[in-house]
């Protein structure tokens, strides 16, 4: 299996071959997560084509398959349903600090996690999404209004992920200090902080480059709808 060139090139496919492989498949050139944990599929670098049918084989036909960056060459009865740009963002330079508010979410708020996702819609969050890593939240008179966690873990490095407030308590810096207290976590196992924002997405772009990371590169994430 080829190597990448830096671990956040291929996030998804150094995360299933690598600290989440038990949250997932892989089998020839190709790997997904769980349907229930994750949405997200992945190819090594300089995969050859038979990648397209070793993917194929891990879904059921018609299936939806998510790509992070997807090489080129694609099968031509596979058809692109939507496609996004971003930007990945690293946060070395990241003041990362523990809030002492934040609470740590487990398997029971998963109901509470999923009803704040339906809402606030920061991305794609499963049932078992939260074995991904570690989740914290805040909450106002016992309800949960904001979270954040973990996501791709890729060697040296996690992805922060599902950053949400409810509207009615937005604009009170919940979702900084959130990102902040997730940072904290990854650097106390000495790893650093990486995520990606949608490039439409320039509020969260900004809130992100305010608290230290930086651009390191634009990215696709792409859905492609397999033949039944």
């Amino acid at each position: 299996m080829a190597a990448s060139r830096h671990p956040l090139d291929n996030p998804a496919w150094e995360s299933l071959t690598g600290t989440h492989a038990r949250l997932g498949r892989v089998q020839g050139e190709a790997g997904r997560y769980y349907e229930e944990v994750a949405p997200f599929a992945a190819v090594p670098d300089g995969a050859s084509s038979s990648c397209w049918a070793d993917l194929a084989a891990l879904f059921d036909p018609a299936a939806q398959v998510v790509l992070v960056d997807p090489p080129g060459g694609t099968p031509g009865d596979w058809t692109l349903a939507w496609q996004v740009e971003g930007f990945q963002l690293t946060g070395e330079n990241l003041a990362a600090e523990p809030d002492a508010d934040a609470v740590t979410l487990g398997p029971a708020d998963v109901p509470a996690m999923l009803d704040l996702i339906a809402r606030t819609q920061p991305g794609p969050f499963r049932p078992r999404t939260i074995e991904l890593g570690r989740y914290l939240g805040l909450r106002a008179g016992g309800e949960l209004v904001a979270m954040a966690g973990e996501r791709m873990r890729p060697p040296g490095w996690t992805e922060i992920s599902a950053v949400c407030t409810d509207e009615r308590f937005r604009g009170r810096g919940f979702a900084a200090r959130l990102v902040r207290a997730v940072s904290h976590g990854i650097r106390a196992r000495g790893e650093l902080p990486f995520l990606h924002a949608s490039a439409q997405n320039t509020n969260a772009i900004r809130l992100y480059e305010s608290l230290g990371f930086e651009i390191r590169r634009p990215c696709v994430f792409t859905g492609w709808q397999l033949p039944a």
